[in-house]
């Protein structure tokens, strides 16, 4: 078997929908957008009292620029209408329930029709295709399979693509790494932070990935950083990419990087998306960073309109290289609701992260503590050495110290301290990895 990862021929587009000009991707968008506010409006007794108290109604949608002056919605009113309250068809026409974890709350529930899933199928496809896998490819989706909507939407779309899908799911790492080798799988997705186990745990076991056919990596479900990129991809041999969704929306598979690796793309002709100011709500031009709002524009199931993701991002004003018109949005590398105040510093984890990953001999895992001092928040950073500087001298310790509490201070403008940790102390994760640990009296 071959080993080689020369990146494949340039794929056909799988959608034409990629490539539309920008008079009919609107014409497309303005036309899915009318019906869908309507569907919701007949169908689903929240929205039309929402709607009625701001006085709206669906005909007052003329242009796109007219979807402004609908309410937003956000995951407490999931939450609010548990179970089944915002479903927008009969239960005899839901073909698939999913659920988040509930860990902040009861889980938000989300429903499919038949229709709905053929959708999520063909965005995941378009989500590989531009990734630049394709029929002949042999996908190992590490991603969970059950309530949890990325294993089963990276399944479907490896289907609806042509390639071979090995539904191993998360977890048994060893296995994991087995079939990388004896099943000759050419993608793999999962999360970042596992990837990093694997290859990790590759090496322990001898094998190099870099001879391994992997080349593709399909990395989401958590957010990393560019530097987090460069570190799988110069340990692995493969092309790392960023996809981007969640199950709110309709699970992976909303906005995906192409071969550029410059941004994600969204697939405008499902999701129409806007970037607000999060503190004002004030819908911000192309360029600017804000809070990502979405709407479904071909869910009927349970339709989102005007959703507060609580995502920050930009979309980006240029359009990009691979050809597709769509627009892209940048790397999601932290929440609104996610930032921390530390010493009257606005502080985001992937900062952190970011941080880390410049200084050579420290590894990927990490974590960090957030603990109140003086009645004020603080946070230290527990950080693993690689084993050949961790077992060398105490000096060699404290200078790798010492670049790392620069590094963060030079990215966050404030001192925080970093304890260098053992190998292999820090929790692996296979699925989304604790990056925070709180303790805080709450």
């Amino acid at each position: 078997m071959s080993t080689s990862k020369t990146p494949r021929a340039k794929l056909y587009p799988i959608s034409a929908n990629d490539y539309l000009s920008i008079s009919e991707l609107k014409k497309l968008q303005l036309e899915k957008m009318q019906s869908i506010v309507n569907h919701a409006y007949a169908n689903v007794p929240f929205y039309k009292e929402k709607w009625e108290q701001a006085s709206f109604h669906p005909d007052h949608i003329a242009s796109l620029e007219d979807i402004q002056n609908i309410p937003f919605i956000m995951k407490t009113d999931l939450r609010d209408n548990y179970p089944f309250g915002l479903f927008a068809v009969p239960m005899k026409d839901i073909v698939r329930l999913h659920a988040s974890s509930g860990t902040t709350g009861k889980p938000t529930v989300v429903a499919y029709t038949k229709k709905d899933i053929q959708v999520w199928a063909q965005v995941m496809a378009r989500t590989f295709a531009s990734c630049g896998l394709g029929p002949d490819d042999i996908i190992q989706n590490a991603y969970g399979y059950g309530l949890f909507t990325g294993g089963l939407g990276a399944h479907y779309g490896s289907e609806e693509l042509g390639a071979t899908v090995i539904p191993v799911s998360g977890g048994n790492t060893d296995r994991q790494i087995m079939f990388l080798k004896d099943f000759g799988s050419t993608g793999l997705c999962c999360t970042p932070s596992y990837f990093t186990f694997i290859i990790e745990r590759a090496k322990e076991l001898g094998f190099d990935l870099h001879e391994l056919p992997i080349r593709v990596g399909i990395f989401g479900a958590e957010p990393w950083t560019e530097e987090m990129r460069k570190h799988m991809e110069k340990k692995s041999g493969i092309k790392a990419y960023d996809i981007y969704g969640l199950s709110e929306i309709i699970g992976p598979g909303v906005a995906s990087e192409c071969e550029a690796q410059s941004g994600l793309h969204i697939f405008e002709d499902h999701f129409y998306p806007e970037i607000i100011d999060p503190e004002t709500g004030k819908i911000l031009p192309d360029g600017e960073r804000g809070e990502l709002v979405l709407t479904t524009l071909s869910k009927s199931a349970n339709p989102m309109i005007r959703y507060r993701t609580r995502d920050i991002t930009t979309l980006k004003k240029y359009a990009c290289s691979c050809g597709r018109t769509i627009r892209q949005i940048t790397r999601i590398t932290s929440r609104s609701d996610d930032m921390l105040i530390i010493r009257g510093v606005n502080v985001f984890p992937s900062q952190i992260e970011s941080a880390l990953l410049r200084v050579p001999d420290i590894t990927p895992h990490y974590q960090i503590v957030l603990f109140e001092k003086e009645g004020l928040d603080n946070i230290e950073v527990n950080v693993e050495a690689t084993p050949e500087v961790f077992n060398n001298n105490l000096d060699g310790m404290q200078t790798l110290q010492a670049e790392t509490v620069h590094s963060i201070y030079t990215t966050l403008g404030i001192r925080v301290k970093v304890n260098l940790v053992a190998p292999n102390t820090i929790a692996r994760s296979e699925g989304k990895a604790q990056r925070l640990i709180d303790q805080r009296n709450k």
